[in-house]
């Protein structure tokens, strides 16, 4: 059987595409990684609540959890309610704590009927009113509320970038004041998340400058001085050779954990140099903190399982293909990139409809969606190609398209 559908071009025009029909590789069963990955997973909205959708926040809990199930299953770990989940631009506050209580205690379903789930929770303080914000005290006291209750049910911390600290700091010292007064109280180590600003262009300038190179030696700072506290750091900067530079600089024992979706493979993968005397291991390859891999996560768990037997090329075959996928989803705006992961979901039938928390699924263009059908094919990440097909008709149908 042919699959074939026609699709709009960047140019308006329709034209006709032909499916590879080619399936996502099956993961190997009991493969166990060496790296950590984790996935940002989306959340499902609930189109059924009477809500208004770019307001108030809905979320249809089953098939969250559910999704999270697949993930769990495919090896892969959770980072709950980060910016994939629309954290901060839908999802707030109570509604995160609430997904924080669920995840959690499917997680020790999980892991009691035999399975392996591993989850950490994004603690930050967007539950602040940023024109009520003044003063450093007030952000700690807020990192401070949030961590005390992810911690009460039993999470590990993921130390989300602040907006209100970006708006209030006026020095690298004020990071370094926040930071140092949340680890020093930590009760297991956290990783760290520095989010660039073509994520979230409320994080302009974090650890207290717009240099890169000067932002670094502020986090790296605040690892120094707790390094028992620091598990990892995940960095979005896009930027690959500023992650290589900071995790050559790591502290022992402290991660990587790339959060570069544009080049994430080569970083996953490593280079030689760990394989020089006297080097430290970690500081030769990136563990994983993805959003993408929300989107790709067959194809990821099949080539970390491939990578953690020593098949290199293997590896990179897998995983190579989902980077122009990644790099398509992630364009600028970069903030807009969670329609595509939602969008992907619906495509492989993980969820019934293509509405998202905050009315997001607005945010990019037919042209756009019919590009990401294509590329994911390519990619082979169509796990169902018929229904693909049948959804991404309904939703030309809905522009007005035949």
């Amino acid at each position: 059987m042919t699959l074939q559908i026609n699709l709009p071009t960047a140019a308006g025009v329709m034209a006709p595409y032909t499916l590879s029909g080619k399936l996502p590789v099956r993961p190997a069963k009991g493969i166990r990684f060496n790296r950590i990955a984790y996935s940002a997973a989306h959340v499902v909205a609930d189109p059924l609540v009477a809500v208004n959708p770019w307001l108030d926040c809905a979320v249809d809990w089953d098939a969250t959890i559910a999704y999270r199930q697949r993930l769990w299953s495919l090896g892969l770990g959770v980072a709950e309610a980060m910016d994939t989940a629309q954290r901060g631009m839908g999802l707030d506050w109570p509604t995160s704590l609430e997904l924080f209580r669920r995840s959690l205690d499917a997680a020790r379903d999980f892991t009691a009927a035999g399975g392996d789930a591993l989850v950490a929770s994004g603690c930050g303080t967007d539950h602040l009113n940023l024109d009520d914000v003044k003063t450093v005290d007030q952000v700690i006291a807020a990192y401070e509320e949030q961590m005390a209750a992810i911690e009460k049910l039993g999470g590990k911390l993921i130390v989300m970038a602040s907006r209100a600290l970006a708006r209030v700091a006026t020095s690298p010292s004020d990071y370094e004041r926040v930071y140092d007064r949340i680890l020093s109280q930590a009760r297991q180590p956290v990783v760290l998340h520095w989010l660039g600003d073509m994520f979230d262009p409320a994080l302009k300038g974090y650890w207290g400058s717009s240099d890169a190179d000067k932002a670094m030696d502020t986090a790296l700072a605040v690892i120094n001085a707790h390094p028992d506290k620091v598990d990892g750091i995940k960095i979005s900067l896009l930027d690959k050779d500023k992650e290589i530079a900071m995790r050559r600089r790591l502290p022992a024992g402290v991660r990587m954990y790339t959060g570069d979706d544009f080049n994430y493979a080569e970083l996953i993968a490593g280079d030689d140099y760990a394989s020089k005397p006297g080097n430290n291991p970690l500081h030769g390859q990136s563990d994983a903190l993805l959003g993408i891999f929300d989107a790709i996560a067959p194809a990821a768990s099949a080539a970390l399982g491939e990578l953690a037997q020593g098949n290199v090329d293997r590896f990179h075959a897998i995983l190579g293909p989902t980077v122009p996928l990644s790099r398509h989803i992630f364009a600028a705006p970069t903030r807009f990139y969670k329609t595509g992961v939602v969008f992907m979901a619906w495509l492989n039938g993980h969820q019934s409809h293509f509405t998202m928390v905050g009315g997001q699924q607005s945010t990019r263009s037919l042209q756009h969606l019919a590009e990401l059908f294509r590329l994911a094919d390519a990619a082979n990440l169509l796990e169902q190609p018929e229904l693909s097909i049948h959804r991404m008709r309904n939703l030309l149908a809905v522009h007005g398209v035949n």
